[in-house]
């Protein structure tokens, strides 16, 4: 039997910053970039931010992150893959996060997807996501994939991946 991960979507499948430092600061005439915002969490970096996700569409239009289709593919040959993504926040998402993981990750199916509002409650033998709070009550190994919210945070019961390739390394 194959081992169990979980996979978060948004900030290691789905590159959310992109569009996110677009609608806050580029819409608006600022320019910021995510090196900017390195170690500043993301609801002080994005004022707006609930509001930007509560938007249709938000979700359905973000880019993949680089290497994620083959690392997944990948992942998905070796492990028992499961994609977790808190979506029922913002329940207007579920559509749109849906269709994304069907129009870019079609070897992934329905049953490989849980739509929820906490994680706490799904057990695997690994867990890769971009925020601590989703690794801190994990009970299986622990990888924390970087991004600018957790850019500075420093935690030995998880190992930081910076990118897919660094992934695939060492999975």
């Amino acid at each position: 039997m194959k081992r169990k991960i979980l996979v978060d979507m948004d900030g290691v499948l789905a590159d959310v910053y992109k569009p996110l430092i677009k609608k806050q600061y580029t819409d608006k005439g600022y320019s910021k970039t995510e090196q900017d915002l390195n170690g500043i969490e993301e609801r002080k970096a994005f004022p707006d931010i609930i509001s930007i996700l509560q938007e249709k569409g938000f979700f359905r239009n973000a880019p993949v992150m680089d290497g994620s289709i083959e690392g997944l593919k990948y992942l998905n040959d070796k492990y028992d893959v499961v994609i977790v993504s808190s979506a029922t926040e913002f329940p207007g998402c579920l559509d749109d996060k849906h269709a994304w993981l069907a129009v870019h990750f079609p070897f992934i199916n329905w049953k490989q997807m849980i739509f929820c509002g906490v994680k706490s409650d799904i057990s695997a033998d690994m867990m890769l996501d971009d925020h601590p709070k989703n690794l801190s009550v994990f009970k299986g190994k622990r990888y924390i994939f970087t991004q600018p919210h957790n850019f500075s945070i420093e935690n030995e019961t998880y190992r930081r991946v910076n990118n897919w390739a660094e992934i695939m390394e060492i999975l």
